[in-house]
């Protein structure tokens, strides 16, 4: 407590508080003294409930209750690659009144059902053949087709949307034993930390599948655009091909040179594979507007990415290309092939 006292300031005691928590919270667990969590609190209260919660195994109730869980900020702190409930609380955490009453019973009664009907996420049993897949609307139609033919092959696919915390989601319950392998169809998350976007996959992104020694197919989709909320594309990419995604998010082209970037980037972390790879390149285009004609055509700046790739990679690891489209359902169901193949080699 003194050392809290003494921090020097209100966010190293909040940190020191966390730190705690998160010891405190795992222990209750492993005793089996905890059976669900919740948090109640403005900014310091919420962040520290939330890192707190994320140490627990996904299925464990958690809810977290906060003014600041509101639109207007940002939700990262708040949920990560967990699967924490939040509650916009409406009033501040301070006393009780009609509508804070109402707030909290209704979290208390979610909790009670969650608690009695719930159930924590089972380690995979023998036989178990799930396959994590990344997606993003732009690959729906050929995951869907690839996820059927998965399906047909004895496997069941558990599809992470790429939004920047799908991939890390991915890649944590990769390391937690949950899958067979990896296909990795949208890697989008890996351009987005080049400029700032909000499809930011982290650093680790495409290395942590081929550190497990895991089976994976890798494809470039979508890796040809980054993603911005609607009006706030910075400065310094205006003028870029733009597609309107939707109302919300706007979509801006890579240019030439950063594709070649992107070449070194994924040789560089695939080399680091100690498990089976393979590469699948569609050729006719790498997300829905990259089309003859599209706003994001540009087949000199995709196979500058490939040749770049090529030329680093790893002799061992095939690099092969198909004349389809990413979201082509055909070539969805050639990188399911693909997999099936290497599962039989491995």
């Amino acid at each position: 407590i003194d050392a809290l006292r003494n921090a020097g300031s209100r966010g190293k005691a909040v940190h020191g508080m966390r730190a705690a928590l998160k010891v405190l919270v795992r222990q209750l667990y492993a005793e089996g003294k905890l059976d669900a969590i919740v948090s109640m609190g403005g900014a310091e209260g919420a962040v520290m409930g939330a890192a707190t919660m994320m140490v627990l195994p996904v299925g464990v109730p958690k809810v977290l209750v906060s003014p600041i869980a509101s639109g207007k900020h940002y939700f990262d702190p708040l949920v990560g690659t967990s699967d924490i409930m939040v509650v916009h609380s409406i009033v501040d955490i301070l006393g009780l009144n009609p509508i804070a009453t109402t707030i909290y019973d209704n979290v208390a009664a979610a909790l009670a059902g969650l608690v009695e009907h719930g159930h924590v996420l089972s380690p995979p049993r023998s036989g178990d053949r799930y396959v994590a897949v990344t997606m993003l609307g732009n690959t729906t139609r050929a995951v869907m087709a690839l996820k059927d033919r998965l399906d047909q092959a004895g496997y069941e696919a558990v599809i992470f949307h790429s939004n920047g915390v799908g991939g890390p989601a991915m890649e944590e319950m990769a390391e937690a034993g949950q899958f067979v392998g990896v296909i990795d169809f949208t890697t989008n998350e890996t351009y987005d930390p080049m400029t700032g976007g909000i499809h930011d996959g982290g650093p680790e992104r495409l290395k942590r599948i081929g550190l497990l020694g895991l089976p994976e197919v890798v494809v470039p989709g979508c890796i040809d655009f980054c993603v911005f909320h609607a009006g706030a594309i910075p400065d310094a990419l205006r003028g870029r091909p733009v597609y309107d995604h939707n109302p919300e998010y706007t979509l801006v082209r890579a240019t030439y040179d950063e594709m070649i970037a992107l070449g070194h980037l994924f040789a560089e972390r695939l080399n680091l594979a100690r498990g089976p790879v393979m590469i699948a390149v569609p050729t006719e285009g790498l997300s829905i507007p990259n089309v003859p004609g599209g706003v994001f055509w540009n087949p000199e700046a995709d196979r500058a990415f490939l040749d770049t790739m090529r030329s680093e990679i790893r002799p061992d690891i095939p690099v092969l290309t198909y004349p389809r489209h990413v979201n082509d359902p055909a070539f969805g169901v050639e990188v399911a092939e693909l997999f099936i193949e290497l599962m039989r080699e491995t």
